[in-house]
């Protein structure tokens, strides 16, 4: 009678211990349906690093370059994408007045738009020693054929090589003409499926894409990893010109948190704003009102 007392004893000492010792799992309440999607907003992320294109503020910029990158500067950019306004890709300055510049408004200099057909050895020492990764051909124009855009994928493949010597990166920058139809293909799929990928990157204008009528996740997906740049910039809803749709970030259709995630794992490094049409305010306006609504925007 005592032995099997004693073996009770020590089954129910047994049986406690393993009860402490029970995966969470079986010990734990489940979680509640608000705690689910509490846990998932909180794994959402924020752009730490975001542009703009000098040229959404190139009244300013012409006037005085210097405040107007000091003022841009104070509304959150930490990037800067320039564009050749008659005073060359540094606006007059030389390089080592440039860099001290970007030190004191805590921006950098990561592309510059720049006419790549001529003079492209001394644009892109003047970029290598500020510290630019790209050059970029902002314009073509839309060619008569497919066999015109094959040819420019040629001179691309040109271009790149001869800035690879400087330690710089060559990209092209799409507007609409590029995806319209013509001879059975798009203008643009010949630029990317005959361009070397080691020698010349894409900055998707997402905005021209848009209004264009192609999905630009879907065209991002369809050549992963050629696109490292790009512009954002929001469309009013509607079919109306597209030359006149474009509005602030957030005010228009373009569902720029999804986009911005999906082309990141994608292979898109750089963000940049770029604003055309001000339906109201003033450039410097609209640049603050887009930085604002970018450090804000979870993806």
């Amino acid at each position: 009678m005592k032995n099997q007392r004693r073996k009770f004893i020590q089954m129910s000492t047994m049986l406690g211990m393993g009860a402490a010792f029970m995966p969470l799992q079986f010990c734990a309440a489940p979680k509640k349906e608000e705690e689910v999607v509490a846990e998932a907003v909180a794994t959402k992320s924020k752009l730490s690093n975001f542009g703009i294109q000098l040229y959404s503020v190139k009244e300013d910029m012409g006037a005085d370059a210097q405040a107007t990158i000091r003022a841009l500067g104070g509304y959150g950019y930490k990037q800067l994408e320039g564009f050749d306004g008659g005073k060359g890709i540094l606006w007059g300055m030389q390089p080592a007045e440039f860099k001290t510049l970007m030190t004191e408004s805590g921006t950098t200099m990561v592309a510059s738009h720049a006419n790549v057909f001529e003079n492209l050895d001394a644009q892109a020492a003047q970029a290598a020693e500020v510290g630019m990764k790209y050059l970029i051909c902002p314009w073509i124009g839309p060619q008569k054929s497919l066999d015109d855009y094959k040819k420019k994928a040629d001179e691309f493949n040109q271009i790149g090589q001869k800035l690879k010597s400087h330690g710089i990166r060559f990209a092209y920058h799409n507007h609409d003409y590029s995806f319209i139809p013509q001879e059975g293909a798009m203008g643009q799929d010949i630029l990317m499926d005959n361009t070397d990928p080691a020698l010349v990157d894409f900055e998707m204008d997402i905005y021209w894409v848009h209004v264009a009528g192609i999905n630009p996740a879907e065209y991002l997906a369809k050549y992963p990893g050629r696109f490292r740049l790009c512009h954002l910039k929001d469309a009013e809803a509607g079919t109306g010109d597209p030359h006149q749709r474009g509005v602030l970030l957030g005010a228009g259709e373009i569902p720029y948190a999804d986009l911005i995630k999906q082309s990141m794992g994608l292979g898109m490094e750089y963000f940049i704003v770029e604003q055309e049409r001000f339906p109201s305010g003033t450039p410097m306006e609209a640049a603050a009102a887009n930085a604002t609504y970018l450090a804000a925007l979870e993806y």
